[in-house]
């Protein structure tokens, strides 16, 4: 046996020295560590050629990473969805026209970066949001202020609306599109309506960035892009909330449809009260309460009496188990006795009853 125990120990021994051997061949020195080269920094700063552009460097993820996606708001994609059936509508009456509304996408951003890629000329309408005490953004291109004052003054359909790049917009341009602005937002707030009672105010129209900024750069918003086709005319409406307008009603927007209830079912609340009012309960009659000895009490016999002190038509009370529920008068009807009930005792003297019971 310690032969055996002294081959085990060598061989232990021998597979010891192997692998350190192995560390030290393959643990380099400090003066080789890694060092990132130029293509490898730029890789990783985004700034890389080729299809390396197309995907999202490691650095922008790592800033990214502090917005909130608008995939966590289910409740905020049916909200938009109900705000294109809407306007759909009301695009129609308001221009007369076949018009035809669809949402392009939804996304998340800094405040800044939108502010920077605004597609100019563009008028940008800025809202108050009166029950959330904050602001949002409406910004409608260069293409559909034309079509909508084409379509509005009588242009004649099949026909492309003129524009004329380079010149500020006109009075009646303007007044035109605060007329399509303030029928939006009254659709922003019918689409908000189920949720919660919002109104979404016009302020003012401005058609420079810098002057519609609602927001600090760094705060993020959900931008929501809205498409209006009218035959051969339309552009797009960009709708910008930042997510502080939105906190008010976030709770809301975490669900996952409309009236969900985390942990309460009100069609099984209804259908409980209903079973409950069928229920047969039992209603004591106390006629007496009295203190006897453990002694007396023990030497009761059949045939005993034990006289009550109540007598007709003097107060009783009913108790369901150890809750007095009513007052009443004691009586007899035929042959049984009877009691009519006189009052409800209110719920104080109901907890004061159910208090000396349990004393």
């Amino acid at each position: 046996m310690s032969t055996e125990e002294d081959d085990l120990a060598a061989a232990w021994g021998a597979s010891l020295d192997d692998e350190g051997d192995a560390d030290a061949v393959s643990a380099p020195a400090p003066d080789a560590a890694k060092v990132l080269n130029q293509a490898e920094i730029d890789s990783l700063l985004g700034f890389g050629g080729g299809a390396e552009e197309t995907s999202r460097s490691g650095m922008e993820r790592i800033i990214q990473s502090g917005l909130i996606a608008f995939e966590r708001l289910p409740m905020l994609e049916i909200v938009f969805d109900r705000l294109v059936r809407l306007m759909s509508t009301t695009l129609r009456n308001f221009t007369s026209d076949n018009v035809e509304v669809s949402l392009d996408g939804m996304s998340s951003l800094r405040f800044g970066e939108y502010l920077d890629s605004i597609p100019l000329p563009a008028m940008m309408a800025v809202f108050k949001v009166d029950r959330w005490d904050n602001h949002g953004l409406l910004v409608v291109d260069s293409a559909l202020i034309y079509s909508i004052v084409d379509v509005l003054l009588g242009g004649r359909r099949g026909t492309a609306a003129m524009r004329i790049e380079g010149r500020p917009y006109t009075t009646i341009e303007r007044t035109l599109v605060e007329r399509l602005v303030k029928v939006v937002l009254a659709d922003l707030s019918a689409a908000f309506a189920p949720i919660a009672e919002v109104q979404f105010m016009f302020e003012r129209l401005e058609t420079n960035p810098r002057f519609g900024a609602i927001s600090r750069l760094s705060n993020a918003v959900v931008l929501t892009r809205l498409r209006v086709d009218m035959e051969d005319r339309g552009g797009k409406i960009e709708l910008l909330l930042p997510y502080a307008t939105l906190e008010p009603v976030r709770e809301l927007l975490l669900q996952q449809f409309m009236g969900e209830k985390f942990g309460r079912d009100s069609i099984w609340e209804t259908h409980l009260a209903e079973e409950l009012r069928d229920t047969d309960i039992a209603l004591d009659v106390v006629l007496d309460e009295q203190t006897l000895p453990l002694s007396q009490m023990l030497s009761l016999q059949v045939g005993d009496h034990l006289t009550l002190a109540a007598t007709p038509g003097a107060p009783v009370r009913l108790r369901c188990g150890d809750v007095a529920m009513f007052e009443g008068e004691l009586g007899r009807r035929d042959q049984n006795m009877a009691v009519r009930i006189g009052r409800n005792l209110p719920r104080a003297r109901r907890d004061a009853g159910a208090e000396e019971v349990a004393a």
